[in-house]
């Protein structure tokens, strides 16, 4: 971007367009706020709306994870990403309650303050921008189960009682949409065995974690993907692997992760999806975890193990948590880093400065403000 005529360069004798689209583009929310506060040019170049999309676009998926505190009697709750470069958590967002994680979509995060999974269509649900700072309600949904979320371009005026899934515009006055009900019942009970979905190309990619028998093996090899533009469902090929196994993204396209008993073989394998149209997987890696290590640390008593892996730049990052300790493992089965024990959500959040209209119009709008605490 040129310097309008008479307008003073952004940085030195730099060209505006390499200060705006090869340096402050490539910076992470916070330093783009400072930046705002330093020079009246940078505020305005650094708040154009073409400006603020590839700045999102450059953000990386980081894993999220919460982590509850008391002070006094009060209890608080931290939300934190971790660094995968720098092996570090940051605390992006204090609450001065706990919320569950219910979605995560293009930097927003969509809450709820139940307890169980037997009352969370009864609890109140919220929408947050971590990163600007702003909270609203889309209200109470009733009956309803959140599956997970996705960008909204339409709005469409189709009311309806019918059993199924169901889209809900955020910021629009009209009831939840029917978008259909999967045409398999063993489909349809997939999606709601599954954990988080994958959102990629469009798509919401569920995978089942656990399969109760044998007879289940047909749905085994299968995704289930709601294509999010046609409002359709479809099923995708996936790899047989043993029958706990998780899906994640993983640089722009799918990966499946499955670990057989950790008292036993304590090997993780990862399948990474090299090429969508065809469905086709290859075994990336095999990875043997430093068991010895993880068990032989002081950090905490011995418990449940909980395993997730983290992907950017072409890597993938094992976190296991044992105790009260989470442990950093690359694919060679090295241990890189040993963190603190967090509530991992196994989801990951691209921060986001871009504003959206919508919260205006939803209920309890407020920035800065309660449930937020100030950072310190």
């Amino acid at each position: 971007m040129a310097a309008a005529a008479g307008a003073a360069p952004l940085l030195g004798e730099l060209p505006d367009a390499i200060v705006l689209w090869e340096i402050l583009v490539r910076l992470d929310p916070k330093s783009i706020l400072r930046c705002r506060a330093v020079r009246r040019g940078w505020r305005s170049a650094t708040s154009t709306r073409g400006f603020l999309l590839a700045h999102h676009a450059r953000q990386p998926a980081l894993s999220i994870f919460s982590h509850c505190k008391y002070i006094g009697s009060d209890r608080k709750q931290d939300i934190l990403l971790l660094d995968h470069q720098a092996a570090q958590l940051h605390t992006v967002v204090r609450f001065d309650h706990p919320y569950q994680l219910e979605g995560c979509c293009d930097g927003l995060l969509l809450l709820s303050t139940r307890h169980s999974i037997l009352n969370a269509s009864r609890a109140g649900l919220s929408v947050c921008n971590p990163t600007t700072r702003e909270m609203a309600s889309p209200g109470l949904l009733l009956d309803f189960n959140i599956l997970g979320m996705k960008h909204e371009t339409t709005q469409w005026d189709t009311p309806s009682d019918r059993t199924g899934f169901y889209v809900l515009a955020l910021g629009s006055h009209q009831p939840p949409r029917h978008v259909g009900c999967g045409s398999e019942t063993k489909l349809v009970s997939a999606i709601f065995e599954s954990g988080v979905p994958v959102r990629l190309r469009d798509c919401l990619h569920w995978y089942r974690v656990f399969y109760r028998n044998l007879s289940e093996e047909d749905t085994r090899s299968k995704l289930v993907v709601f294509d999010t533009i046609a409002e359709s469902f479809r099923q995708m090929r996936a790899p047989l692997v043993p029958t706990k196994s998780c899906i994640f993204e993983m640089d722009d396209t799918l990966g499946i992760y499955t670990c057989n008993s950790m008292t036993t073989g304590q090997v993780v394998d990862i399948w990474v999806l090299h090429n969508y149209e065809s469905e086709a997987w290859d075994l990336k890696y095999r990875v043997r975890l430093p068991i010895a290590q993880i068990r032989g640390r002081p950090e905490g008593p011995a418990g449940g193990w909980f395993l997730d892996v983290a992907s950017g730049d072409g890597n993938a990052l094992l976190l296991v948590c044992f105790g009260r300790s989470m442990f950093y493992i690359d694919t060679d089965g090295k241990l890189v880093a040993t963190l603190r024990s967090c509530h991992s959500w196994d989801q990951r959040l691209k921060q986001t400065l871009v504003p959206h209209d919508f919260f205006a119009a939803l209920e309890g709008y407020a920035v800065n403000g309660s449930p937020f605490i100030p950072s310190i």
